[in-house]
């Protein structure tokens, strides 16, 4: 069997024409540079070189396989340094962008974690409603609510399934009971909001049901609604992803079979291979999976999904 470490020899002798030299360039005896030598010609069935008294000289065969030999060199040397670049520049600042409700409750403590395994990097969090560019190099890395991606530049997985649906505390349910179709809604608190894109699609399904009039109070973002219902004011629609994850929540309405929307991890494909951001796009990959698994695994619907290209995410909720 060919030992790839006897192609060092191979060229050492190659290069100085001597079993003598190629050992002193590389540390060992003349024996042992002439045994490797011997060894690799045996395992491949060839004749490498020339034994002559003046030295060893390549043989048409050793003149051939050279090249290959100083292919597989090059390639050795080049995983060292990608290796060794990869160990140094695992370090720096990341740009991580998304909404405010899940860097507030789910991506919490997975970037405790995060901190505890990679010290040396830093992360740069960026909750604004703006959709931020990649692209354009405004965030490294960007969890996204949306449906199909399209297009080109971004790379990204799908971490889990993103259905919407009616909450409400436990402390409210007790005081009030839990209504489990949308039509038992009409007399409880309803709290409206959730940012432009989701009150839109909140808002229709709300006027759909006839629930309009219920409507309490008005948050303007996603984490507002969050808040007032973990306060037991009233009822409100929440992403599953994060009220699930909530002991003081009870989820009341049955979340459609169909989910169309997504939770993505993103990053340009010029960016995926920086140490520091295939760093934190692993590690957040893999946490976010596991957090869909086990939610699947209780039975709440959610499922984590594959890596898969994209770009141009068309993003209905405002999310990073």
């Amino acid at each position: 069997m060919l030992d790839w470490n006897d192609l060092r020899y191979f060229l050492a002798v190659a290069r100085t024409g001597s079993t003598l030299a190629a050992g002193k360039s590389l540390g060992v005896s003349q024996t042992t540079a002439a045994r490797r030598v011997a060894a690799l010609e045996a395992a491949a069935g060839v004749t490498l070189f020339e034994r002559r008294q003046a030295g060893y000289v390549l043989t048409a065969v050793g003149e051939a396989l050279r090249e290959r030999a100083e292919a597989v060199e090059a390639a050795a040397h080049r995983f060292a340094e990608d290796a060794g670049s990869h160990g140094r520049e695992a370090s720096g600042t990341v740009r991580l962008t998304m909404q405010e409700i899940h860097a507030v409750t789910i991506m919490a403590p997975i970037l405790r974690d995060l901190r505890e395994a990679h010290p040396t990097i830093r992360i740069e969090l960026d909750t604004s409603e703006q959709v931020r560019d990649l692209e354009a190099g405004e965030a490294d890395i960007a969890l996204r609510c949306a449906g199909r991606p399209s297009g080109s530049g971004l790379v990204g997985r799908r971490v889990a399934d993103e259905p919407w649906t009616v909450y409400c505390s436990r402390d409210y349910a007790a005081r009030h009971g839990t209504p489990r179709r949308a039509r038992d809604m009409i007399d409880h608190v309803i709290i409206g909001g959730g940012g432009k894109g989701v009150w839109r699609i909140y808002r229709a399904w709300l006027e759909q049901h006839g629930l309009a009039d219920s409507v309490a109070i008005h948050h303007d973002s996603a984490t507002g609604l969050l808040s007032a219902v973990r306060s037991g004011m009233g009822l409100a629609t929440l992403p599953c992803f994060v009220a699930d994850t909530d002991p003081e929540l009870i989820r009341c309405v049955p979340i459609p079979k169909e989910v169309e929307r997504g939770v993505w991890l993103l990053t340009h494909e010029r960016s995926r291979h920086i140490p520091r951001v295939r760093v934190v796009l692993d590690f957040l990959g893999e946490r976010l999976t596991q957090l869909a698994r086990r939610q699947a695994q209780a039975g709440t619907g959610m499922a984590p999904g594959s890596i898969m290209p994209a770009s141009a995410v068309q993003d209905q909720s405002g999310s990073s």
